[in-house]
C-alpha cells in the first residue's frame, strides 16, 4: 500500500526533478547491484541452498515447499501446483546476500500460451499478501458482511481467483514478507526506485527461465506504489532482461506524485481530488449515482478549479461557492471557507460533521469513532491500513504454514512503515521526494516501443490516497496513437482496496478476465 502521510514533502529547492527512465536504467546497470539466483525446487530449477548453509536470519527460511491443490470456479475444477519458496541473491563475490520469498500457482494441463502474471503490492514496504488473499489467490480473507471485521476474518476458497485465466507468481520485495538480506544494513540497497525495479525484474527473468515459461504471455499486476513499480519493472524487463510484457494491470496506482501530494496547496491537485470526496459523501448516504458523480467531476475541473486559481471570492459569490463544496463533500461550510476551498486533510475530521467519527483516506466513505475528539487534528492510526486489513499478515502466515507447507519461525512482515520513510525517490541517487515520482514517461515509452502492450488501470471512487482523477488526467493526455484501444480505466465503488468488498472484487475480476481474453483490445475508459 502507498503509505498516506499527513504532511507533504518537497525537494530542498522545491523543484520537481524528472530523469529519463532509460538514463536511470543505464546508470543502474553500471552500479553494483546484487544479482539474483533462482531457488525454485521443481523440475525446471535448482534446489534451494540448505537452510544450514545460509547465514544470519536466512537460516530461518526452509526449503521450497511444493503442494497440489484444486479449486472450483464457475463450476470448473482447476487443479494447480503451489510453490512457496525463495529466490537466492548473491553478491559479486559469490556469497549469498539475501533471499526473496515468492508464491507461485500454476494450473495443470494448461497450454503453453497460458498467461503468467507477476504480482506485487506497494508501500513502499508492503508484502503481496494484500493482493494474494484479497484478490487473486485461490484463497480470500472474508471480512464479514460489512467487509470490515478483521477480528473474525476467515480464509475461504476464492471463487474470483485469477487462476481462472492466468498462472500467478506473487513476489515480496526485500524487507517485506519473508524476504530478507543476510546483513540487515544491506536491505537499504534495495530501498530506492531503480534498484527495486531492477531486482524484481531480475527475479521475474530467472523464474521465467527456470520454469520454462519464455513462451507464455507475461503480465504484471501492481497495487498502489506497486502500480508505479509495474511501469518501472516493465521498462527494466524490456531494457535489461529482454522480456517484453503483454500487459499490465495497475490497481489504485501512483502515477504522478506532483498531482497527488499537493492538493492542499495547488488548485489543479485539489480539483483532481474533489470528485473522490464527492463520491465518498454520496456513498455515506447510500446515494451514489454516476450522473451526480459526473456533475461533481465537471464542477471540479470547471468552476472549482478556476475559482481556486483566482482571487478568493467574496460576498454572495463566496457563500454560493463554499456552500456548493460543503454540500458535495459533507465538510462544514465554515471549514471550507476558512481553507478557501482547499480541503486538504480536513475531510478526515469533518466529512461527517457532528458524528464524532473520523474517515480514512484509503476510503473516505469509511468512518470510525474518533479516538481523539478533543483534538482539531487527526492523531490516530488509520482505521483501514492500521485496522482490519492487518489481518492479512497473520492469515497469510498461517496459510503458508498449514496449507502451503512453508514453515518458518520468521515473522511475516505485511507492512513496514520504516521502508517507506527510508525510501529514496531520487532513482537510487539518494534522497528525493515522492513529489518527483512519475510513471507517465515510462507508460508512454512502453506503449510506443511495445505495440502489443495493453494497460488496465483500476481505481475506487472514494480513494483519497491515489485519487482516480489523477489517473484519468494521465490517460486522457496520452497521445491517441498510443492509448486508443490499448489503455483502459475502470472505476469501482469503494476506496484504495475496494476489492475487500465481495461485489466489487467480482466486478473487477470480470473486467480483468475480459482484459486478458481480449488481446489485443482493452476495456474502454469510463
Amino acid at each position: 500500500m502507498l503509505r498516506y502521510f499527513k504532511l507533504t514533502s518537497r525537494t530542498a529547492g522545491g523543484e520537481i526533478l524528472r530523469l529519463h527512465p532509460l538514463f536511470l536504467l543505464a546508470a543502474l546497470a553500471a552500479s553494483l547491484v546484487p544479482a539474483l539466483s533462482p531457488a525454485q525446487e521443481n523440475a525446471h530449477s535448482k534446489a534451494n541452498v540448505e537452510s544450514s548453509a545460509r547465514d544470519g536470519v536466512l537460516k530461518l527460511l526452509p526449503a521450497d515447499s511444493i503442494t497440489e491443490h484444486g479449486l472450483t470456479i464457475g463450476g470448473r475444477k482447476i487443479a494447480y501446483t503451489a510453490t512457496a519458496g525463495t529466490l537466492d541473491l548473491f553478491g559479486q563475490d559469490g556469497a549469498q546476500t539475501g533471499a526473496i520469498f515468492y508464491t507461485a500457482y500454476v494450473a495443470k494441463d494448461s497450454g503453453p500460451d497460458r498467461p503468467l502474471t507477476f504480482a506485487f503490492n506497494g508501500g513502499p514496504g508492503a508484502a503481496s499478501a494484500f493482493l494474494h488473499l484479497g484478490l487473486v489467490g485461490p484463497k480470500v480473507l472474508d471480512f464479514g458482511p460489512q467487509s470490515r471485521d478483521g477480528a473474525h476474518a476467515k480464509l475461504v476458497d476464492n471463487p474470483q481467483s485469477w487462476l481462472d485465466f492466468t498462472d500467478l507468481v506473487l513476489i515480496d520485495p526485500i524487507g517485506t514478507g519473508w524476504s530478507r538480506t543476510v546483513k540487515a544494513d544491506d536491505a537499504s540497497n534495495y530501498y530506492n526506485v531503480n534498484s527495486d525495479a531492477q531486482s524484481i525484474a531480475k527475479a521475474i527473468a530467472l523464474y521465467v527461465a527456470h520454469a520454462n515459461r519464455s513462451n507464455s504471455p507475461k503480465y504484471l499486476l501492481g497495487e498502489s506504489y506497486g502500480g508505479f513499480r509495474a511501469a518501472k519493472v516493465a521498462s527494466a524487463l524490456q531494457e535489461s532482461q529482454g522480456i517484453i510484457v503483454a500487459g499490465a494491470v495497475m490497481l489504485s496506482p501512483l502515477l504522478e506524485g506532483q498531482l497527488m501530494f499537493n492538493a492542499d496547496e495547488f488548485p489543479f491537485g485539489a480539483a483532481l481530488e474533489l470528485p473522490s470526496l464527492a463520491a465518498a459523501e454520496l456513498d455515506r448516504h447510500n446515494a451514489f449515482d454516476e450522473g451526480k458523480q459526473r456533475e461533481a467531476e465537471a464542477f471540479a475541473l470547471g468552476n472549482y478549479l478556476t475559482t481556486l486559481a483566482g482571487p478568493p471570492p467574496t460576498g454572495a459569490d463566496a457563500a454560493a461557492f463554499y456552500g456548493r463544496i460543503a454540500k458535495l463533500t459533507g465538510i462544514p461550510e465554515d471549514i471550507v471557507s476558512r481553507n478557501r476551498g482547499f480541503l486538504g486533510n480536513s475531510f478526515v475530521k469533518h466529512s461527517d460533521a457532528g458524528s464524532g467519527a473520523v474517515t480514512s483516506p484509503y476510503d473516505a466513505a469509511f468512518a470510525t469513532p474518533d479516538p481523539y475528539p478533543e483534538s482539531d487534528y487527526d492523531r490516530g492510526d488509520d482505521a483501514i491500513l492500521d485496522g482490519f486489513v492487518r489481518a492479512y499478515g497473520g492469515a497469510f502466515a498461517d496459510y503458508a504454514r498449514n496449507d502451503l507447507g512453508f514453515k518458518t519461525e520468521m515473522t511475516y512482515s505485511l507492512l513496514d512503515s520504516d521502508i517507506s520513510r527510508r525510501w529514496e525517490w531520487g532513482g537510487g541517487r539518494g534522497g528525493g521526494s515522492r513529489l518527483q515520482a512519475s510513471a507517465t514517461d515510462d507508460v508512454r515509452q512502453l506503449l510506443a516501443s511495445n505495440t502489443a502492450l495493453h494497460l488496465l488501470i483500476a481505481h475506487g471512487y472514494s480513494d483519497l490516497v491515489t485519487p482516480y482523477g489523477v489517473s484519468r488526467y494521465v490517460v486522457d493526455h496520452l497521445p491517441p496513437s498510443l492509448a486508443r484501444g490499448r489503455v483502459g480505466l475502470k472505476l469501482y465503488r469503494g476506496g484504495h482496496m475496494f476489492y475487500t468488498n465481495a461485489d466489487q472484487r467480482t466486478a473487477f475480476t470480470a473486467d480483468a478476465k475480459a482484459f486478458y481474453a481480449t488481446r489485443p483490445a482493452a476495456p474502454p475508459a469510463d
